[in-house]
């Protein structure tokens, strides 16, 4: 997951500014295709550090289509509607969190989807995962492919013609739609900035093909660069650094917390489930058939002669300086089971997944392994639990009530007081952690939380988008979304450290980020009635 926020910081900085000087739809396609490319080959490759750096490319994808896409869509707003309909646009990315855990809930337990090319190439159910989760940013290239570029962007870079004629295009939409007859499209007056040729002009003298490149892109790159100074000059500086405080603490807590209360709730079922082990010391079993489940035991220095181990399961299993003489294990799999220190001689393994790796320290006399299960190594039995799938699946769904509730009011209480109201109100949430004791209180408080900060979310990234001009828009909402996810890095990295160790740190660290940023927030210029500059 960090590697991914990895990648979204560095794209969100990268190809926000980018949109800025070369258009919203040109950089949108072109975040939108990283993203589908490089998704879609990490569920292929086969070596872990391949990929990694495939899903940081696609990270970088993912991070350059949010500020695009914010400043795109709001361009062709009208004033009275527009916190509302930017608030729309934000439910669609708690759609698509349902969407990835309903995915990864139906598909990724089933390990026995996929298929084997050989030995060498095993393609297993999370990869099958991967590719199904590429499918709608693929789907989405294609659909942008059919719309207009922004109007406004056209209008800042001279491009009058085609301005107006997408202008048309969107007036007569509009008639069409509320059944009104058309009406000859008409503009008495635009006021246009003065156009500054900030291009070096490159002859064809200019050296060689790849020197002409370069000065192209280090004229772009210096024009980033400049719109980025831009956003930190006195008619803008406090505003960006009042904006940057509340982006990085709301994602220091959201994204922390976020990860924290899947651990937790893993970790609660962790001591709960070894409250019950089971042991069993000095047993001696010989000439018995085993077949059945094992589950959540331990076998310490247990003596078994001439045993079968057929058709079974071992969950949670552990046997502990013991002793396997002539025994015969067939059809076995297994979940977080382990042999220590062990003494097996003369045993066979017959199709099951006993691999290498879960014999620590043992010693293996003429026994054989034959005809290995076929697949990942990984325990899917443990690591895909219900419960998980179901958490995240919460989550995501939780936050539906304050997607409606923000778009609603939005444009009626204002952007500010959304913000401030909303990251107060997380905090308390938050707070009342310290009474969450048990799954199902961590899973409520982990609802009420996401459906509380939201609000905070979606008022955020309306008022980022009108507080800057349309040359600078998507440059400055990519450092602030850049910014936001070096918070979500370090929520992450901090919160799952404490994981059973206490949960004061977490709770207060997030709630303490939530209250300085909310009350920041309402120090912000409110922008509900203000025209995009």
């Amino acid at each position: 997951g960090l590697i991914v926020y990895l990648g979204m910081m560095v794209g969100a900085v990268m190809l926000g500014g980018l949109a800025d000087k070369l258009g919203r739809k040109k950089c949108l396609i072109i975040s939108l295709a990283i993203n589908a490319a490089f998704a879609f080959l990490s569920s292929f490759v086969q070596g872990y550090g391949f990929f990694l750096f495939c899903r940081l490319i696609s990270g970088l994808g993912i991070g350059g289509s949010l500020p695009i896409v914010f400043a795109y869509f709001s361009e062709f707003l009208s004033r009275e509607k527009r916190g509302e309909h930017l608030s729309w646009l934000c439910m669609f990315w708690m759609i698509g969190g349902i969407f990835a855990s309903a995915m990864a809930w139906s598909i990724i337990p089933h390990y026995g989807w996929g298929f084997s090319m050989g030995t060498n190439y095993q393609f297993h159910s999370w990869r099958v995962f991967v590719l199904v989760c590429s499918l709608p940013c693929i789907a989405s290239l294609v659909a942008l492919k059919f719309m207009p570029e922004s109007p406004r962007f056209l209008l800042e870079t001279g491009k009058h013609d085609e301005a107006w004629m997408i202008l048309k295009q969107v007036h007569d939409t509009n008639m069409r739609a509320k059944g009104e007859p058309e009406r000859v499209f008409t503009v008495s007056y635009i006021k246009t900035p003065k156009q500054v040729d900030e291009f070096i002009e490159i002859q064809s003298s200019t050296g060689t093909w790849y020197q002409r490149w370069l000065v192209r892109i280090t004229t772009t790159f210096k024009q980033v660069w400049d719109n980025v100074l831009y956003c930190l000059t006195a008619q803008y500086r406090m505003n960006t650094l009042m904006l940057a405080v509340v982006w990085f603490t709301m994602a220091l807590s959201y994204y922390g917390l976020i990860v924290w209360f899947p651990d937790m709730i893993r970790y609660l079922q962790e001591e709960a489930y070894e409250s019950r082990v089971k042991i069993f010391d000095e047993e001696e079993v010989s000439h018995f058939t085993f077949n059945f489940t094992l589950e959540n035991q331990i076998h310490r220095n247990g003596e078994y002669r001439n045993d079968k181990f057929i058709g079974m399961k071992f969950k949670e299993v552990r046997f502990e300086d013991s002793l396997f003489e002539d025994c015969y294990f067939e059809d076995v799999t297994s979940s977080e089971t382990f042999f220590e220190n062990c003494t097996i001689i003369s045993t066979v393994f017959y199709n099951t997944d006993l691999y290498e790796h879960k014999f620590i320290n043992c010693r293996l006399i003429n026994s054989t392994f034959m005809k290995e299960k076929e697949g990942c190594h990984l325990d899917f039995e443990e690591d895909n639990d219900f419960l998980i799938y179901l958490v995240s699946f919460l989550g995501s769904l939780s936050v539906l009530p304050g997607n409606i509730i923000s778009a609603l009011l939005m444009d009626k209480i204002g952007r500010i007081k959304m913000i401030g109201g909303s990251m107060l109100i997380s905090a308390v949430c938050c707070f009342f952690l310290f009474f969450g004791n048990s799954e199902s209180a961590m899973i409520g408080w982990q609802c009420l939380f996401c459906g509380a900060s939201i609000a905070a979310w979606n008022a955020l990234d309306v008022i980022t988008v009108e507080l800057y001009p349309t040359d600078k828009r998507a440059t400055a909402f990519g450092i602030l979304n850049g910014l936001c996810k070096f918070g979500a890095i370090l929520g992450n990295s901090i919160f799952a450290s404490f994981v059973g160790i206490t949960k004061v740190v977490p709770i207060l660290l997030a709630s303490s980020a939530l209250v300085g940023g909310g009350l920041l927030a309402l120090r912000l210029p409110e922008t509900r009635e203000q025209v995009l500059m």
